[in-house]
């Protein structure tokens, strides 16, 4: 689906001023998205789906704001929006009430925004297959790859006001996961899984996912018990960024002022956690597939240091909050019914110095988290506390040994200051990019 933004800009103004509206911002993208899934060399399920959805906001004369979201972007559709968004308006809030980005007409950043050609389904469903089978075939324990996918997605967004303010930008996705079950007589089942992304299906390495996947899984084959108590333990990267991220409200000034998080205004400056750890966000990094040059408000993205050696630096805003506390807008603003703030990409920053005491070959008997499960149960993310079943394994002077069943335990604030080595090498993950992350003194529960 096509979408032509001048276009829409010359229809909502002459609708706007039909209406006798001055005062409006448009929000919206175009979604263009495919994905398969196989069982056992057959094709299991083919979606497609081609959508469309705009946010229009209009402000009346004594600056109150309605807000409402249509599917349908013609004329009939922008017009039908508008004067809804108009009438709803006279019942808007009038504390904090929301208003244009102060910069909505600022530049944004000139990167190179890549979409692919897109793969036929038929390709998809080829493709997909030819991995389950690969990877059934690494290893005879392998029984079946039960969790599978391959999708393509082009997105197309924009932003325009009245005031003058239109860009627009587009990008497109590819993605593969595989995730396997094995039987082996005497033991339970186990599962390993990969997943990869790129720009498009030509630059997609199927390969290397299926070898991830296998390796995983393979090593998960020969497990023991783990026994209860404290250790060191070291997060890979996923890990690090997948609890990161479930405790983001450290960051989120809307949280922040509506009471539900970790951090207050003043926590602005302190110490939050050790000084080797330094997280930016940042939303225009090279290794970021999906890279938004602008947020739901107009606003441009940037990289945003979040914690400068140990420090809290910065929070991330949409413009009402920044207003509110009397800082810029950061380019994090999603625009709905309510206008959220989210992170976009984090990178963890690598260690400065190597540190022969924090090294897996030489290590012994330290944890290596792999993946964090079940984050939408296990995280307390008000009270700061977690209690996460995981994959990982024991590791012995570089010998890795799987952990049947266990779960790690903590308080997020206490782990952030229990770091005692972030190594060097920083790896691409889909979520950001970050070292393996090395924290004293966490509870371990084996089954």
């Amino acid at each position: 689906m096509s979408l032509n933004i001048q276009t829409v800009s010359n229809s909502a103004r002459q609708i706007a001023t039909k209406l006798g509206i001055t005062k409006f911002d448009l929000s919206g993208s175009t979604v263009d998205e495919t994905s398969v899934q196989v069982d056992k060399g057959e094709q299991k399920q083919v979606k497609a789906s081609n959508r469309a959805g705009i946010t229009v906001r209009v402000w009346n004369q004594e600056n109150t704001v309605g807000i409402t979201s249509t599917t349908n972007i013609d004329d009939i559709g922008l017009e039908l929006a508008l004067k809804t968004a108009y009438e709803a308006s006279f019942f808007g809030i009038k504390e904090h009430a929301p208003d244009f980005s102060p910069e909505a007409t600022a530049p944004i950043a000139e990167v190179k925004l890549e979409s692919g050609e897109a793969a036929t389904v038929p390709q998809l469903i080829e493709s997909l297959i030819a991995a389950e089978r690969k990877l059934l075939d690494t290893h005879e324990a392998i029984e079946s790859v039960p969790y599978n996918g391959l999708a393509q997605r082009s997105m197309s967004q924009f932003y325009l006001n009245s005031d003058g303010a239109i860009r627009s930008d587009s990008h497109s996705i590819t993605s593969i996961y595989l995730y396997t079950k094995t039987e082996q007589e005497g033991k339970k089942p186990r599962m390993g899984g990969a997943a990869e992304l790129s720009h498009s299906f030509a630059k997609l390495d199927i390969q290397k996912c299926i070898d991830e996947a296998a390796e995983k899984t393979i090593s998960h084959l020969n497990y023991e018990k783990v026994a209860s108590g404290k250790y060191t333990i070291v997060f890979s990267p996923d890990a690090f960024l997948s609890l990161l991220g479930a405790f983001s409200n450290l960051f989120n000034a809307q949280s922040i002022l509506d009471n539900q998080s970790l951090s207050t205004p003043e926590s602005l400056g302190t110490q939050i956690a050790s000084p080797l750890l330094s997280v930016a966000d940042d939303a225009l990094h090279p290794s970021n597939i999906g890279i938004e040059t602008f947020d739901g408000e107009g606003t441009p993205t940037r990289r945003i240091d979040l914690i400068s050696k140990g420090t809290l630096a910065s929070f991330i805003h949409s413009a009402g909050t920044a207003k509110r506390m009397n800082a810029k807008p950061t380019g994090h603003a999603n625009m709905g019914s309510k206008i959220t703030v989210s992170p976009h990409f984090y990178h963890v920053a690598g260690g400065e110095q190597v540190d022969d005491r924090y090294n897996l070959d030489t290590a012994e008997n330290v944890i290596l988290i792999d993946e964090l499960q079940a984050l939408h149960a296990g995280v307390q993310s008000l009270q700061g506390s977690f209690s996460l079943p995981f994959d990982g394994w024991v590791v012995n002077k570089g010998v890795k040994t799987s952990v049947e069943s266990a779960t790690v335990a903590g308080d997020f604030r206490e782990l952030l200051n229990s770091i005692v080595h972030v190594e060097q090498k920083e790896e691409f993950t889909n979520g950001g990019i970050c070292p393996r992350i090395w924290v004293e003194g966490l509870s371990v529960t084996g089954e």
